[in-house]
């Protein structure tokens, strides 16, 4: 019995989701990624009840991260 397209899909975005769940579980007690979202660079700007935060460094790392990650898996 063949999987359609479409189970595949919710399949492995299911997988990915417990991937994600599980490091969101378990990485904040390895040290170095307790400094990840708390970089110099990173906006927080506080007024009132109102809180606005963008981790502009650490969006910038991670990208760069995944960029060579990426690259050596093409080759």
């Amino acid at each position: 019995m063949e999987i359609s397209f479409w189970a595949k899909t919710i399949l492995i975005i299911g997988v990915i989701l417990i991937i994600i769940g599980l490091a969101m579980l378990f990485l904040p007690k390895i040290p170095i990624f307790r400094y990840l979202g708390k970089l110099p660079g990173d906006i927080i700007v506080k007024r009132g009840n109102v809180t606005f935060y963008f981790p502009w460094v650490t969006c910038i790392i991670i990208s760069i991260i995944l960029t060579l990650i990426f690259s050596l898996l093409r080759r």
